[in-house]
């Protein structure tokens, strides 16, 4: 199975369990992710969980190693979406129809770009602006390169919709058992 790469960023106020969960499942499904921090080497969560990371620099990043952007919600989605570095990154995604999987403030980012006209997606239900597409009240939509995720609580079918969708539904199956998914 070839290997898969994401890529996520983020900084001060990202929230925990969506950026951290999510990366946690993928590399659970044996997807490598790399993690920068957007400005600083320190970062702390919406919730007190400290990082420390190595900063973006998109003249040393290869983007096109990696098959998907992961933009994770929490407050620190004004920031991100404030940073033109960020937006270039988003573009550069976007433009080379590769994958791109938001949860929660992160899609809201997407739908300002107009990313998301004429999709379905979904995105933290107070967010949700007219972007365009289809509003759907799920923990996690697919459609076509968007994968986006409502809100902290859906980060376990939003990540396994990333792992179906890089590595194959049947292998994400697997992942899914490992964990005990379906044992309710």
């Amino acid at each position: 199975m070839e290997n898969k790469k994401v890529l996520l960023i983020i900084t001060d106020g990202f929230e925990d369990i969506e950026a951290l969960g999510t990366v946690a499942l993928l590399r659970r499904a044996k997807i490598e992710v790399d993690i920068f921090s957007l400005k600083k080497e320190n970062i702390i969560g919406s919730y007190g969980t400290n990082l420390t990371l190595p900063i973006f620099n998109k003249t040393n990043i290869d983007l096109s190693k990696y098959d998907l952007l992961f933009i994770a919600g929490g407050k620190e989605y004004v920031e991100l979406e404030a940073s033109s570095i960020f937006i270039d990154v988003i573009k550069y995604f976007h433009d080379n129809d590769k994958y791109i999987a938001a949860i929660c403030a992160g899609p809201t980012i997407l739908g300002h770009l107009g990313y998301l006209k004429n999709k379905k997606y979904t995105c933290f239900k107070s967010m949700n602006e007219d972007f365009g597409g289809t509003y759907i009240d799920k923990y996690s939509v697919i459609d076509g390169k968007i994968i986006s995720g409502i809100s902290a609580a859906g980060v376990i079918d939003f990540a396994f919709d990333i792992v179906s969708t890089l590595m194959g539904k049947e292998y994400c199956e697997l992942v899914k058992n490992s964990i005990y998914y379906y044992n309710r």
